[in-house]
C-alpha cells in the first residue's frame, strides 16, 4: 500500500475514532498537484474539534507520518493539518456547509469507507 493511502486511512480512522461527523476522503490525485487525498470531517463543538485534531496529530505521529503544517488550530471552525500526500480538514458543522469542499473537489472520487480507498 502506497504511503499516501496509508496516511489517509490513518486518518480517517483517527477521526471516526472520536465521532467525527460524515468523515471522508476525496482522492484529487488525478486533478491536483495540492495533495493525493482530502480528509474531511466536522465536530458538532468547539471541544469536539480540538478532540478531532489532536486525535489525527496522535495517531498519525504514531504510524510515523510528520506534519508539515496546521492552520487554524486557534480558531476551532476550520482546522487544516498538511501531511504533503494528505491535507485533514476538519470543520465545525457551519464552516463545513459554508465552505462545501466536497463540492468544490466534486471532480476527485468520494470515499466514504476504508474498503473503497
Amino acid at each position: 500500500m502506497d504511503q499516501a493511502k496509508e496516511m489517509a486511512r490513518v486518518a480517517f480512522t483517527a477521526l471516526e475514532d472520536k465521532k467525527g461527523r460524515d468523515v471522508c476522503i476525496i482522492d484529487i490525485s488525478n486533478i491536483s498537484v495540492l495533495a493525493d487525498y482530502f480528509v474531511i470531517a466536522d465536530g458538532t463543538s468547539d471541544s469536539q474539534v480540538s478532540a478531532l485534531v489532536d486525535n489525527v496529530s496522535e495517531k498519525m505521529h504514531q504510524a510515523g507520518f510528520q506534519q508539515k503544517q496546521c492552520e487554524g488550530q486557534h480558531g476551532g471552525s476550520w482546522v487544516l493539518m498538511d501531511y504533503g500526500d494528505v491535507i485533514v480538514h476538519v470543520f465545525d458543522r457551519e464552516s463545513r456547509e459554508f465552505y462545501n469542499l466536497e463540492r468544490i473537489w466534486n471532480d476527485g472520487k468520494r470515499i466514504d469507507r476504508l474498503s473503497e480507498l
